[in-house]
């Protein structure tokens, strides 16, 4: 039985709702915020995350479809790609979220079909393209086109990276992230455990040689492929944080978080640094000592622009 027999969307199900993301996030979006729209408004879409390939069980087989959907958007000329993974909605994008549901979709699914049917003319192949919406993973085509378009994926040593700190154990996870941290010059106490009343670390955060801020940390080891955290999350740390006495506070997830939670974020007092899996990536990449290091690579070709 196939992931669509088993009530997973297609992909093609998905383009209208990435066009929509788009749409509804002011006119233009970065690859990882059309996903993370998708994945909080989609139906159903707490069950849908925990389907899994069956020859790969750690990987959640909806962001990937939704990804495969928003670069079919674009491959059909629905969304278009100024710069690297930031999108925005074309005049056929626009037209499609005017139409009746059922027909814009009757509409995306031609298309992506005249799409297949070029590409194979292309290569001599049989032109005909019957049931190519029921395929369970992308063609190579479009997953070179995703991971070229997504400004997240398009590193593999960053989902390594998070599925090994997700197998760490949950105060395993919250003593890295203060280590992290505290390499980043915070001087913070863990307190974790069953006790912590929704704040694993507490301490101070330099803001300049005479100037410091009561801080709170929160850490939540959530699958990096799962669900973003919602405002909710984010109100209910804020209000723990203020009774600590905390001036300003860090929210760590290996996760993501909703727009509503960003904007939860700075709108109320102490405001969150959210720290999402991408982000926190980066900051141990940028640390340099922590469990990471990249080979620098030369661009040889860069450099014939002085000869």
């Amino acid at each position: 039985m196939s992931l669509t027999d088993q009530g997973m969307p297609t992909h093609q199900h998905l383009v209208l709702p990435a066009i929509r993301a788009v749409a509804e996030l002011g006119g233009s979006a970065k690859a990882k915020e059309i996903i993370d729209h998708i994945v909080e408004n989609y139906p159903n879409a707490d069950n849908l995350l925990q389907v899994t390939y069956p020859n790969r069980p750690d990987v959640a087989v909806f962001p990937e479809r939704a990804s495969w959907g928003r670069s079919t958007a674009k491959l059909i000329g629905a969304l278009e790609q100024p710069s690297r993974g930031m999108y925005l909605t074309t005049d056929l994008g626009e037209e499609l979220l005017s139409l009746p549901e059922v027909e814009a979709f009757e509409k995306i699914r031609e298309l992506d079909r005249e799409y297949y049917r070029e590409q194979r003319r292309k290569k001599l192949e049989d032109p005909f393209t019957a049931g190519i919406e029921d395929r369970d993973e992308p063609s190579a085509e479009v997953l070179a086109v995703s991971e070229a378009d997504d400004d997240s994926s398009a590193s593999g040593w960053k989902i390594q990276l998070l599925e090994r700190l997700h197998r760490l154990s949950p105060e395993g996870f919250e003593k890295f992230v203060l280590y992290l941290l505290r390499r980043y010059g915070l001087q913070l106490t863990h307190i974790g455990g069953s006790r912590d009343e929704g704040i694993d670390g507490i301490g101070t955060a330099p803001l300049s040689p005479v100037l410091s801020s009561r801080v709170a940390v929160q850490v939540k080891r959530y699958d990096p492929n799962g669900k973003p955290i919602g405002r909710d999350t984010v109100a209910l740390f804020q209000r723990d944080a203020q009774t600590k006495g905390a001036e300003r506070a860090i929210l760590v997830t290996l996760s993501r978080f909703t727009e509503p939670a960003r904007k939860a974020a700075t709108t109320t007092i102490p405001t969150v640094d959210l720290i999402d899996g991408d982000r926190l990536a980066d900051l141990i990449r940028e640390d340099g000592e922590s469990g990471v290091s990249l080979q620098p690579t030369v661009n040889e070709g860069w450099f014939d622009k002085f000869d």
